[in-house]
């Protein structure tokens, strides 16, 4: 017995052992159902994360198109929660307005118009611009005419030429327009991009003089040689605001009066004829934006620009 109950002893210091030994040395165990420190910082990352996954983001770009435009200024994208494009309808055109604090310019080659190599902005709105493009519009004439220009990127497609109207967008994110090496490029500023277009149509808040006496030999060639077509044109305001204005059926003065309208005080005609001529604002929901078109009665563009486009073309886009 004496034996026996020895042996029960030491079988009892064997086991309290092994627990002492799996608690690390101690004999105070947590109590039951408590988390240690690890744990509790695991389940409490684990409850961040959700909360965070069923907590919508707030959104860049929140755009939506008029149910009616009017000569007024309309909202219609707002980008952190910041008016930054506006839609009127002055002058016979629509007007599209971009506050450049919020949005910039990207100038896209088309598939034709510059081909499909060496830009970073080719023939269709891009990855990085999907989720924060606020419009996109028609670029200037096919790049086979005669005064045009075109650079990106340091690629150049058509040299540029002194004294065209120019759509001159900075390494830093703005745009200015003027007649270029007299009003743009700024001395102190580096180019990344250049769409040159004739003459400026508007300088100095006044029309060009040729606007009526010389429509079709200075401001493009039309189907069936008609003065009265779809146009458009890109014009900035004193203030540094973006202003596209287009028409399905304009006079190249009706434009420049539209823009002067709008605001600008120097602006470049874009491409003219009713193929051509299209403005998108693209209304943001997953997977991705959908396109509505700003002119009433325009014609389109196949793909919306959503798709690989023959013709170049500009994006506004959520800085």
């Amino acid at each position: 017995m004496h034996r026996l109950g020895l042996l029960a002893a030491v079988g009892v210091i064997a086991a309290v052992a092994a627990i002492l030994a799996t608690s690390g040395g101690t004999s105070h165990s947590p109590r039951a159902g408590a988390l240690t420190a690890a744990e509790h910082a695991t389940r409490t990352a684990a409850r961040s994360a959700r909360r965070a996954v069923h907590r919508p983001p707030r959104a860049l770009v929140v755009s939506a198109p008029p149910a009616h435009a009017t000569a007024s200024w309309t909202a219609v994208a707002r980008v952190h929660g910041k008016p930054a494009a506006w839609v009127a309808q002055r002058a016979g055109a629509t007007l599209m307005r971009f506050d450049q604090t919020l949005v910039h310019l990207d100038l896209h080659a088309g598939s034709s118009d510059g081909g499909v190599v060496g830009w970073r902005y080719g023939d269709a709105i891009t990855p990085e611009e999907i989720h924060r493009v606020i419009a996109a519009v028609n670029g200037g004439f096919k790049l086979t005419y005669a005064n045009v220009g075109f650079m990106a990127g340091g690629h150049v497609a058509v040299a540029l030429k002194p004294g065209l109207a120019s759509i001159v967008t900075y390494v830093d994110g703005g745009t200015d327009i003027g007649a270029w090496l007299t009003d743009v490029p700024s001395a102190h500023r580096a180019v990344y991009s250049v769409l040159q277009n004739q003459s400026l149509l508007v300088d100095h808040g006044a029309m060009a003089a040729n606007v009526s006496t010389c429509i079709l030999g200075c401001w493009g060639e039309t189907i069936g040689n008609r003065a009265s077509v779809a146009r458009s044109g890109l014009g900035i305001t004193a203030g540094g605001q973006l202003v596209w204005a287009a028409g399905e059926e304009m006079l190249p003065e009706q434009l420049a009066s539209a823009l002067i309208a709008g605001g600008a005080v120097r602006a470049i005609e874009l491409d003219i004829n009713p193929d051509w001529v299209a403005g998108y604002l693209y209304v943001h929901h997953p997977p991705a934006p959908t396109p509505e078109p700003v002119v009433p009665g325009q014609l389109g563009i196949a793909g919306k620009l959503l798709e690989p486009d023959s013709r170049d073309f500009l994006t506004f886009v959520a800085n």
